[in-house]
């Protein structure tokens, strides 16, 4: 008995609503918020603080690891506790650069970064030679933590690592990489990092202006890697990374090799986590190991649950509001925060399994949940007898009748 196969077909990017939400948010981040900040006087409770635009700019930093982190771990099943070490890598790569822009505006009034001098450095060590040049910096800042990831995804990928094994493996690679930093010897400015930043292309760091081109090409980026996680997830490297996720066992029996599919999308992830790293350092004016700590790691993670897995949009949320909420109760309550933090998590993983958007999703589709539910039902069964899908039409029409 012949059956019709239906492939799925490509739909569009984003919905009607979705554009609409998109170019709302463009407009935000590249007119709203600077016209906000620097033309809105200060006295004006619409005017927009530069502490405002530090915020946000930090938050959208995070949002970008967050949306990294959905990529491998919502979409592929991959649980990584180590995209911290990514981050830190990206803003190093930056820091150095911003380092070298100080010239001889620092305390020694030396070419060399003041760490260097205090601990009677002479030149600088090989891997500064590129650190001089932007265009250099913006191709170390994607080539060095997508290296790294592709070496070690390669062994333990090929390993057939998964689980909690890898996300112990993760997590212990980025703790040996922040004991590394911590040295001085590594010149990398041991525990202290980089700091005291003056201009970034000559232009200063400290201005109005300078900030708010910060918070815009933050906005854009951020954007911009949304938009491009849409398409990568809609194609059809991103069904097959669903269905490693789902059955990586029946994936292999279907004739795909899961390594190239999952070092790449690994490999990815790790660069947009490079390149937020990049964007946090000027925004924030420091770069230490701490970045590479275990608590930072598991918190990109937490974003991910709490906004939704294979959303998206949700890690985006959930890296928001997370992030809002602990800039207000670290200072309100500085001693409670990291309870609250374990809490959340809990809760997410007990009673929002889907997270803030699957369960908006939830509320949104109580009503057409029993229609739907049966029209899949006469669905499944017709496949299992044979009967074409055309014959199906009539309940079609029926059902949406009766959701009208």
């Amino acid at each position: 008995m012949s059956r019709n196969v239906v492939l799925p077909t490509k739909g569009p990017l984003l919905s009607g609503k979705g554009w609409t939400t998109f170019f709302v948010a463009l407009i935000v981040v590249c007119a709203v918020a600077p016209v906000l900040n620097i033309v809105v006087p200060a006295g004006s409770p619409l005017h927009m603080s530069d502490y405002a635009v530090a915020l946000v700019g930090k938050i959208m930093c995070y949002a970008i690891c967050a949306l990294a982190m959905d990529l491998i771990w919502g979409y592929t099943g991959i649980l990584s506790l180590g995209h911290g070490l990514f981050f830190a890598l990206g803003g190093y790569m930056m820091g150095m650069y911003l380092m070298r822009q100080i010239g001889t505006d620092g305390n020694y009034k030396s070419e060399l970064p003041d760490f260097m001098v205090f601990l009677d450095w002479k030149e600088l060590p090989w891997h500064w030679t590129f650190s001089g040049s932007f265009a250099m910096t913006l191709l170390l800042i994607v080539a060095v933590p997508g290296l790294i990831a592709f070496v070690f995804g390669f062994f333990a990928f090929r390993s057939r690592i998964k689980g909690v094994y890898f996300s112990i493996i993760t997590q212990a690679l980025t703790f040996a990489a922040m004991l590394l930093f911590f040295r001085n010897e590594t010149g990398f400015g041991g525990n202290n990092g980089f700091t005291d930043f003056k201009r970034i292309l000559g232009i200063p760091i400290a201005t109005q202006e300078m900030r708010m081109t910060l918070f815009a090409l933050t906005g854009l980026t951020l954007l911009g890697f949304f938009l491009f996680s849409k398409w990568l997830i809609a194609s059809k490297f991103g069904r097959v990374l669903q269905a490693i996720r789902d059955a990586e066992t029946r994936v292999m029996f279907s004739g795909y090799n899961p390594l190239p599919y999952k070092l790449t999308i690994w490999v990815i992830s790790a660069i947009m986590c490079g390149v937020a790293g990049a964007l946090y350092v000027p925004q924030v004016g420091i770069i230490n190991p701490g970045e590479m700590s275990a608590a930072n790691s598991i918190e990109i993670a937490i974003w991910a649950a709490v906004g939704g897995r294979a959303t998206l949009i949700g890690p985006i949320i959930g890296a928001f509001i997370v992030n809002g909420a602990k800039s207000w109760l670290t200072v309100a309550y500085p001693e409670y925060w990291l309870y609250f933090l374990g809490a959340l998590f809990i809760a997410v993983t007990l009673f929002l399994p889907n997270g803030i958007v699957g369960l908006v999703r939830k509320w949104m589709s109580k009503d057409k949940a029993p229609s739907a539910g049966r029209l899949e039902a006469q669905r499944a069964l017709a496949a299992s007898e044979g009967v074409e899908p055309s014959a199906l039409a009539p309940l079609a029409t029926e059902t949406k009748g009766a959701r009208a």
